[in-house]
């Protein structure tokens, strides 16, 4: 880390690591502000984050239960987010385990998978508790849920770390950014944690994106894990959105596929206190992660409509009601279909053998028990890189 490539005020909060970095300098945190901030040069793209914002509510309103919106979305944010650190799985191994409950999946897809669920439940409790949800206790827990399968990690998940950490370089001569001596980090933490609580001014005079940015960025500085730390980062952004009563959306997916701006905007705002940098960024992944939702959605929806074309269905019929379900549920068992319809078994085996013979689904496994069914064409879009254009059948 260059001094040089600091600004003053974050220059006067260097202190020396202890050993065996005693050599190099530390960056203990200014707490975040909580007064207004000048938005003048990115205005235009903050409007338009908050108008994607409303825009994702009014449509969760529209659903019978607005977390449908987010199934679907939380796993594609795991894979993303854990992509980002390393940690390689595909959305469909983590729906197919998910269904299977498959203990003996690989380590890196059971550990996406406990993120998926982690996010998911730790949303549902921010949309209950509100900001009250924030605590240094909350953040160990996600850490410890979204960590404790991962084998390579040395420390007790959970646990803040006790030693010096950097970030970027292949040792800390050649870092970007190094955040503060370990004896630091628990009040550096609270600092952030009650930042997100938005007891102080920043409840009145800060839009939700602009927290939003700025305690990610912070949490970033402080980096109160030996690893994980943008995991857990990343989690709490959506976290954010239900706690402030909003429909969360998921950035990870976003964040990967823009992920030089991403360190440059964290970089601005940890070595410069360039607030407005990542405040842009964050609008920026609000708005394209609200348009790639409405563009799933909509491909998910022409889809399902060709799937009714395919032949006669029976009016309210099980297997009518699988289509709708297959976009949130594309890997599915027929177990699962018979709990989600409330129907018998064999009459969610009839709906899967008709739709299978439709081409709406297929069997992966090759078993005659255990056996898991996808919808391929469903898949087709949900898997496609960021930004990319959803690929329909023909009708």
């Amino acid at each position: 880390m260059r001094r040089a490539d600091l600004s003053a005020a974050v220059q006067q909060r260097l202190v020396r690591l202890p050993p065996p970095h005693d050599s190099h300098y530390g960056v203990v945190p200014v707490a975040p502000p909580e007064s207004g901030l000048i938005l003048t040069s990115i205005a235009a793209r903050h409007r338009a984050a908050e108008d994607a914002l409303a825009k994702v509510d009014a449509y969760a309103r529209s659903l019978h239960d607005p977390f449908v919106v987010s199934r679907i979305l939380a796993r594609q944010e795991a894979v993303s987010s854990s992509a980002i650190e390393g940690t390689h799985s595909t959305l469909d191994e983590v729906l197919a385990s998910e269904e299977t409950q498959d203990e003996e999946a690989r380590a890196e897809v059971r550990q996406v998978r406990k993120y998926a669920i982690t996010v998911s439940r730790f949303i549902r409790r921010a949309s209950l508790l509100g900001n009250d949800v924030f605590s240094t206790p909350m953040v160990r827990r996600l850490h410890r849920r979204i960590m404790q399968d991962d084998p390579d990690y040395k420390d007790p998940p959970g646990r803040l770390r006790e030693l010096s950490v950097w970030i970027g370089g292949r040792d800390i001569a050649y870092s970007i950014f190094n955040p503060p001596p370990a004896d630091a980090v628990p009040d550096a933490l609270e600092d952030n944690v009650r930042y997100m609580r938005a007891d102080g001014l920043q409840g009145v005079q800060q839009s939700l994106i602009t927290r939003m940015a700025v305690a990610h960025a912070h949490f970033e500085a402080v980096h109160p894990f030996r690893d994980g730390n943008g995991r857990v980062g990343r989690m709490l952004l959506p976290i954010l959105m239900a706690a402030d009563g909003r429909t969360p959306l998921y950035l990870a997916p976003y964040i990967e596929a823009n992920k030089p701006a991403y360190v440059e905007a964290l970089k601005a705002a940890q070595q410069r206190l360039d607030w407005p940098a990542m405040i842009g960024f964050v609008s920026d992944a609000v708005v394209g992660s609200a348009n790639e939702l409405f563009t799933t959605r909509g491909a998910l929806e022409t889809l399902s409509e060709r799937w009714m074309a395919r032949r006669a269905f029976r009016r309210n019929s099980s297997s009518v009601r699988a289509l709708a379900l297959l976009p949130q549920y594309p890997v599915i068992t027929i177990a699962r279909l018979a709990q989600l319809l409330r129907v018998t078994y064999p009459a969610a085996a009839t709906a899967v053998a008709q739709l299978e013979e439709v081409g709406v689904l297929t069997e992966r496994t090759g078993y005659s028990r255990n056996r898991v069914f996808a919808a391929p064409e469903a898949l087709s879009i949900l898997n496609r890189p960021f930004g990319a254009d959803p690929i329909l059948p023909e009708t």
